[in-house]
């Protein structure tokens, strides 16, 4: 999704742009997410910057797009289950506020007039007007076409060409070298991978999530729906298995139910306890899930770094070399901003956003 995105805004900058993947598109973690387009889940600062001017730019591809895409503006309903975490998370949207973020505080049988199937009992949650959702391989694949780039699947890209002075001028595939004067990296989960083809060290690292597909069914969940967990859940570094009932309706019927996160490298093995677990946390905020069959689950890898924080912009170590990687599970949304930068970048334009905070040799100079 990130790279279809700096194909997209890279083209409608006047550049000339091949797209190179090793599988077709969406076939790695893109696939595997459910098109969460949030800023609900954003504290004040430059993740929530990229997520504010994101949103706007998704904004605007919908009108292009529209339904072609499943884009559906319906906001997000965050909840907490006690009276304090109700203070925290309203504390917690106190600083979303006065960020620019709109956020609505939800109390009482106000929760559920927005959510009549939650379940009962619940002290209130903060409504999120901005939080919106794609189809990602959806979203991909007409960002691609709309970009006019020409695709090459299939090629695994094996080295970083560069000049004697250490410069890029391309890559090599395992179907041949490809000349250019900028590479950008969007290999998202497998970014650490291409940038060490290109002799830099980049910390990206497989975080692990499973989601579960239910049957489709009549629209019950109106909006994104999570636990206020799921926030901490997504500033924690642990390795350790973390769950947290994120659910959401789609366009097509099917109700998507997350969210796991766990760091055990690029295990495949499918993982009975984890999917249980989201069950028994879902049935409990949707207690009429309980009665709904799940059709499948699957599996995808979120590209984690250290500080939470994508690497965009270009590398100051390899001359041509930008970076677009290490969006972690806000690839999905980030992409429409983060393409947008890096085509600033790429034409020698300045920045809409300050590049700073995500520079992608910034871990290098914290060892130094």
């Amino acid at each position: 999704m990130v790279g279809a995105a700096c194909a997209l805004y890279a083209a409608r900058a006047g550049l000339d742009v091949i797209l190179v993947d090793r599988g077709p598109v969406a076939g790695g973690t893109t696939g595997a997410g459910e098109g969460n387009l949030l800023v609900s889940d954003k504290e004040p600062g430059p993740e929530l910057d990229l997520a504010l001017l994101s949103g706007r730019l998704w904004g605007e591809l919908a009108r292009e797009f529209g339904t072609a895409v499943e884009y559906e503006a319906k906001g997000g309903v965050v909840v907490a289950s006690s009276p304090d975490g109700l203070a925290a998370l309203e504390r917690f949207a106190d600083g979303q506020r006065a960020a620019g973020v709109v956020a609505e505080p939800v109390a009482g049988d106000a929760l559920y007039a927005l959510e009549p199937h939650l379940a009962p009992g619940l002290p209130g949650g903060v409504h999120y007007p901005q939080d919106c959702q794609v189809m990602p391989a959806l979203a991909a694949a007409h960002l691609v076409r709309g970009s006019g780039a020409r695709l090459f699947t299939g090629r695994t890209v094996t080295d970083v060409l560069r000049t004697p002075d250490g410069a890029v001028r391309g890559v090599r595939t395992d179907r041949g070298d490809i000349h250019a004067p900028a590479v950008v990296n969007a290999a998202g989960t497998w970014g650490g991978e291409l940038a060490a083809l290109a002799g830099v060290p980049l910390p990206v690292l497989p975080r692990r999530g499973y989601v579960l597909v239910t049957e489709p069914l009549p629209r019950k969940v109106r909006h994104k729906v999570y636990a206020a967990d799921y926030v901490a859940d997504v500033a924690s570094d642990s390795a350790a298995l973390q769950t947290s009932p994120v659910v959401e309706g789609t366009a097509a019927g099917p109700i998507l139910i997350g969210a796991s996160r766990e760091r055990v490298g690029f295990d495949r093995t499918f993982s009975l306890p984890v999917v249980r677990a989201l069950a028994a946390g879902t049935t409990r905020l949707f207690p009429f899930l309980a009665d709904v069959h799940a059709m499948r689950a699957y599996l995808g890898f979120r590209p984690y770094m250290p500080d939470h924080l994508p690497a965009i912009g270009p590398d100051p170590r390899v001359p041509g070399l930008h970076h677009a990687c290490g969006h972690e599970g806000a690839g999905i949304g980030l992409a429409t901003g983060t393409g947008h930068l890096i085509a600033q970048a790429l034409t020698a334009k300045t920045p809409d956003l300050d590049l700073t905070p995500f520079r992608p040799d910034r871990f290098a100079q914290e060892a130094a």
